[in-house]
């Protein structure tokens, strides 16, 4: 099963990956969790460029295509041989966050970036992507909390871009049955429970 997690920076899918990981190799399956971008060396050279905020003068059409790189090497060196040999893959963050981020949030042509996303990833999409949701005013409560030494190019975006963004992936949600928006608000139990439940339904559906 190939799973996704989405969600603005600050949601906490980062926590619900983790979880979720830790849940299904107690339940003996192989896992196989990657990060986005980044999930090989050259993927990882170009998180480097594209997080590294001495690049903010980078152009909108520049971050696209590069995050598109680095996920076309992402999905033909490791996402696609790991779901072939049987893992279940958990990434966080995949194609609907170029979707979200650079098309709604930067203002690019989203059936342009549709259309990269596409080449970029062919038929390897999501069984399941969790959206998790929250309003901004939590997302700036929680960027507050942190040093702005450790935020990266995207992070230290303002609030309007991150409004645009969350906007998105609703937009996505509503068109893709293969979201599920979880409520970002609730404990991190719950969310996690939500998760699984919605995992153990897909398997059922499946079998």
């Amino acid at each position: 099963m190939f799973i996704s997690f989405e969600g603005i920076d600050f949601s906490g899918k980062s926590t619900q990956v983790k979880l979720l990981e830790n849940y299904l190799k107690d339940q003996n399956k192989k896992v196989k969790l990657i990060r986005e971008p980044g999930g090989t060396e050259i993927s990882e050279k170009i998180r480097k460029i594209l997080l590294d905020k001495e690049n903010n003068h980078m152009v909108m059409e520049t971050e696209i295509f590069l995050f598109s790189a680095s996920r076309a090497q992402l999905v033909r060196e490791v996402i696609r041989p790991s779901l072939e040999k049987g893992y279940y893959v958990i990434s966080d963050r995949f194609h609907d966050s170029s979707t979200a981020y650079q098309g709604y949030g930067r203002g690019l042509p989203v059936d342009s970036i549709v259309k990269i996303n596409n080449l970029a990833i062919g038929n390897t999409v999501p069984d399941i992507t969790f959206f998790i949701d929250i309003p901004n005013e939590v997302a700036i409560a929680r960027k507050a909390q942190r040093s702005m030494s450790d935020l990266d190019r995207i992070e230290v975006s303002d609030e309007n871009f991150f409004e645009r963004v969350r906007n998105g992936y609703l937009k996505i949600a509503e068109s893709e049955k293969r979201f599920r928006v979880i409520d970002g608000t609730k404990s991190i139990e719950e969310i996690n429970e939500m998760i699984i439940n919605e995992i153990n339904i897909l398997e059922g559906v499946n079998k």
